[in-house]
């Protein structure tokens, strides 16, 4: 922590000291859709919030699952009614996600092992309160 204070506009200093709250995307720039959405509705979130998902919540926000091109696909291949299906029906669950105040190195880690270029942020009871792809980590110099 020293060395990153000491350093905080070098490559070093942003990966010991950005925290994923600083990086994440919130509010009106959040993907998110319930689980009866139709998968239509799903897509269209998806493409107009940018992030390469959409996070699939309940009434109170707590992360369900996600829906990202790759389960696009896999709903193609297992043959699935694209126009009758729902979120629940095509969505990852459970997703991987991770909290605000973690580094965002450790976003980083977390995409590199489980092969994914987007993170879910979740509170202590599971809400979503934000979410970052791999872009804003490359904008941030994290990676």
């Amino acid at each position: 922590q020293d060395f990153a204070r000491s350093h905080p506009g070098g490559t070093l200093g942003r990966q010991l000291l950005l925290r994923v709250e600083q990086l994440m995307r919130s509010g009106d720039a959040l993907p998110e859709v319930r689980p009866e959405a139709p998968l239509g509705e799903g897509l269209l979130e998806m493409s107009r919030k940018g992030l390469g998902m959409t996070v699939i919540t309940d009434a109170a926000h707590r992360i369900l699952g996600v829906f990202t091109d790759g389960d696009l696909r896999r709903a193609l291949d297992r043959h699935i009614d694209i126009h009758r299906a729902t979120m629940r029906e095509v969505m990852t669950s459970p997703c991987k996600t991770i909290g605000p105040r973690e580094l965002a190195a450790e976003a980083v880690h977390q995409m590199e092992v489980h092969r994914i270029t987007a993170l879910p942020v979740a509170d202590a009871e599971g809400r979503l309160i934000g979410a970052l792809n791999v872009h804003d980590l490359f904008r941030a110099g994290v990676v």
